[in-house]
């Protein structure tokens, strides 16, 4: 979708997800954002997934598809949260990040060009089990049509789609 992408997870469940799409005017009252231009794509992200279920999001892991910026992190430093997971820090973001909840606050770095293997393994009451992992892509193709109104779908609505499928999917 080329936008920044962030999720809040609870339990290795995720909470909620988010574009880093500017929010109007609503958003910006029901989420108590004061000063919206203060926003990064990726902040906005981040208070996209944290808001889609405050309560869940509490106590949270948050993850993030890009570095993570010093607006980011001065919102992550609001939130009670435990730790993040993103491609990198920019240093005044790990100064800020890494100072939270009395240094406690878990920062993991991930290796962006990481391709996961094949074959997936779970086990289950001692039983294992093995399949190939669900690499299959979501994309706009898949939610160009209405399939009700058997029309094209807004652009917006395919975005949110794409987000809800990808996020469903794990």
């Amino acid at each position: 979708l080329d936008l920044p992408a962030a999720a809040s997870f609870k339990h290795v469940s995720p909470a909620g997800a988010g574009l880093g799409v500017a929010l109007n005017a609503s958003e910006c009252k029901a989420y108590d954002i004061a000063d919206p231009a203060s926003l990064t794509p990726l902040a906005t992200a981040y208070v996209r997934a944290r808001q889609a279920d405050p309560l869940c999001s509490f106590g949270d892991f948050a993850a993030l598809s890009d570095v993570v910026d010093e607006n980011t992190a001065l919102v992550l430093k609001k939130e009670v949260s435990d730790g993040i997971i993103a491609p990198g820090f920019e240093p005044k973001a790990l100064e800020i990040l890494s100072a939270k909840k009395g240094g406690k606050f878990v920062c993991v770095e991930v290796d962006p060009d990481y391709t996961p293997p094949t074959l997936e393994y779970r086990e289950v009451y001692g039983v294992g089990f093995a399949q190939k992992r669900n690499d299959r892509e979501i994309t706009l193709d898949d939610v160009k049509t209405d399939e009700v109104k058997k029309g094209p779908m807004p652009p917006d609505a395919q975005r949110d789609l794409v987000l809800a499928a990808i996020t469903a999917k794990y």
